[in-house]
């Protein structure tokens, strides 16, 4: 395995230093410290966020990163990650660095004088300094092709009165007043994207990271196994329950896959799955990652902002919807398992459900208290840095577990990188949202949108789901949220959709090119770890994710999907979706899991308009749903004999008590460093 001498130690050392800096600059604002009398303007302490972590962006990632294909184990190699630290990083280092000190200091008088608008040439050009930095720290973070679309949107104000398109026509800018715009206004660099992270995400980005350093990854994936290995198919079962652990951590599809999938790939391959649909499940499992509660992705802590509601109310929304998007991958491996005779591994090869919650019981009891306190403690933003502060002591003072300097600093390098990420690509989506909102159109986009299509609630949902899954394909799902929360939500809103459903949608939709050709870049990683086709795996994995397509339309049609209605109500509505998802999981594998019958077509189709059905929130359709659901599996129980479908040879159910049909043993029990 190579060794990446990018960061070396003294490097290590500059990513700690601004890391941990940046952090309690965070914590003094969040709790309220003001530490030697530093109590700081919301302005003056973004830039001191932003003038800590855009340093580290130029330190950790090159100017030309390694193809996604050699991050998944691909053989290609441009050794973009061996790359030392050149003079132009250290250049943009010390720039951002400077200008973000700059703006800080006088963080005053740009409210008090408005620099926003007319500020002195000093302040004017490093404006255009910051914007350029910015712009670069988004290439490096997010690519080349979300850099390229925020730096049209950021320019276009220069042209929106001149524009032929009616609806794009908004306030024109010279140049110098948008850069002062963008770098000195409340809605450019410093908008709400910005204003969240660092006042929320960074406490929970480092809950993630902690969680992981302190052996959460290897816990959550020994539990995995222990309940779920033993059952047919139960190396992809492992997969998904290990990697929904994963991506309520890290949020990010594609980590996901590369953590994971060296674990579960090889895993599933060995017991029997093709490798294309062994890079599928992972893929598609891992992309629920952002719509996990209680941490999730980033755009969802953006919510926090656009929606005005706590983040407990969104985690609660979320809840039902993660549910059935695991519950219908789970479904469908099982049948796929049944069809195909899979066994699952002999349970004396698996460790022990309570041994290993016994040994784990660290971060069982950090999600509890995250959790707990989320609903409990006056501040939602304190109390990841309690679970944090929680966790770390347990690492360190639990006999028998190492967890020394070099961990800790193992811990802040990761933390850096990750923060820095985040804050990269944030503070670059504030420029899309800046040329939207300095010209006006913002305002006017929804109402427009209503225009076109009328009433027509389901029209207006099916243009946002395609808008969603483009955007999706080349930005990040932050930046494409950003974007759609201030254009189409407001327009899904007035059609009277409930406000925390049309975002929870947006993000959804977002999320789903990470999964579907022809980008799908949670699907290649797998694909590259799999050594399986990537097109194919992208396949698979749609397949597999199906419910991820269908499930935000529920939710918008119907808010008691996302807590947003009475507790009958919502009780009644995920019983009925616990069936669709039952429904259209048995239809898309073409086998009635629990029944172990291979359905014949008419019932196929029956099962998925029926599944559909049960989502929409009329009692008629819920009706006509069960009707069909309950047909299409009376049909194929009275025309299909029992196993019938499984292919020859093979034998469907729990494996045998032996050695033969076993993957590989998983990793033990016990965690790695708790």
């Amino acid at each position: 395995m190579r060794t990446e001498t990018r960061v070396t130690p003294f490097w290590r050392a500059v990513v700690i230093g601004l890391t941990v800096l940046g952090v309690l600059l965070a914590m003094n604002q969040v709790f309220f410290w003001n530490a030697g009398g530093l109590s700081l303007l919301t302005n003056s302490y973004l830039y001191l966020i932003l003038g800590c972590f855009l340093p580290v962006v130029f330190a950790v990632n090159p100017v030309r990163k390694r193809s996604l294909a050699v991050q998944a184990g691909g053989d290609g190699d441009d050794g973009a990650a061996e790359r030392p630290v050149a003079w132009y990083d250290v250049a943009l280092m010390l720039l951002a660095a400077a200008v973000c000190g700059y703006f800080a200091v006088n963080g005053t008088r740009i409210k008090e004088y408005g620099w926003e608008f007319m500020a002195p040439t000093t302040a004017t050009v490093a404006a255009f300094v910051l914007w350029a930095v910015v712009l670069e720290g988004l290439r490096r973070t997010g690519g080349t092709v979300v850099a390229v679309i925020a730096l049209l949107f950021s320019l276009y104000p220069l042209v929106a009165e001149d524009l032929p398109v009616g609806i794009l026509q908004g306030i024109t800018y010279d140049l110098p007043t948008l850069a002062q715009v963008h770098a000195m206004g409340a809605e450019g660099v410093l908008g709400l994207p910005i204003q969240t992270a660092a006042t929320i995400l960074i406490g929970f980005l480092l809950f993630g990271v902690a969680l992981q350093h302190t052996g959460g990854a290897d816990f959550f994936h020994s539990l995995s196994m222990s309940v779920f290995g033993r059952y047919r198919g139960g190396a992809a079962k492992v997969s998904v329950a290990s990697s929904a652990a994963m991506g309520m951590m890290s949020g990010s599809a594609v980590s996901n896959v590369l953590t994971t999938g060296p674990m579960t790939i090889p895993a599933m391959k060995k017991s029997g799955f093709s490798s294309t649909y062994a890079g599928g499940v992972e893929a598609t499992a891992a992309s629920g990652g952002s719509i996990t509660p209680p941490i999730m992705g980033t755009a969802a802590f953006l919510m926090v902002s656009f929606v005005g509601v706590p983040y407990t109310e969104i985690l609660v929304a979320a809840t039902i919807p993660a549910v059935l998007y695991f519950l219908g991958i789970y479904l469908q491996v099982d049948g796929y398992a049944a069809r195909k005779g899979l066994r699952g591994v002999p349970a004396h090869r698996l460790p022990r459900t309570l041994a290993t919650l016994v040994q784990g019981w660290p971060y069982v009891l950090a999600l509890a208290l995250l959790t707990g306190l989320l609903f409990l403690a006056g501040s939602e933003a304190q109390v990841p840095y309690w679970v944090v502060a929680v966790l770390l002591a347990i690492a360190v003072l639990r006999p028998g577990r190492q967890f020394g300097l070099r961990q800790f600093t193992d811990f802040l390098v990761d933390a850096g990188r990750t923060l820095s990420s985040i804050i990269g690509i944030i503070a670059g989506v504030g420029l899309i949202l800046g040329g939207l909102t300095a010209t006006g159109v913002s305002l006017s986009l929804a109402r427009e949108l209503v225009s076109v299509v009328g009433d027509n609630v389901v029209l207006i949902l099916i243009a946002g789901a395609v808008t969603c899954f483009i955007l999706g394909t080349g930005m990040t799902i932050s930046a494409a949220y950003v974007f759609l929360a201030i254009v189409m939500v407001p327009a899904v809103v007035e059609l009277g959709v409930n406000p925390i459903a049309a975002h929870l949608f947006v993000i959804y939709w977002a999320s789903v090119s990470y999964i579907t050709p022809p980008v799908g870049l949670a699907s290649f990683a797998a694909a590259g770890l799999a050594k399986a086709p990537a097109m194919a795996t992208s396949v698979a994995a749609m397949k597999l994710g199906a419910v991820k397509y269908v499930v935000p339309f529920g939710f918008a049609l119907n808010p008691a999907l996302v807590a947003q209605d009475s507790p009958g109500r919502i009780a009644l509505a995920f019983a009925l979706s616990l069936v669709a998802v039952y429904a259209l999981a048995s239809a898309i594998e073409g086998w009635t899991v629990g029944f172990d019958r291979r359905m014949p077509v008419p019932a196929r189709l029956a099962a998925g308009a029926g599944g559909v059905l049960l989502f929409l929130p009329t009692p008629l359709t819920a009706v006509f749903g069960l009707a069909l659901v309950a047909g299409s599996v009376l049909l194929t129980f009275l025309t299909v004999r029992a196993g019938a479908g499984a292919e020859p040879g093979t034998r469907p159910g729990p494996a045998p008590e032996d050695d033969a049909a076993a993957p590989a043993p998983t990793p033990a029990a016990a965690p790695a460093a708790l």
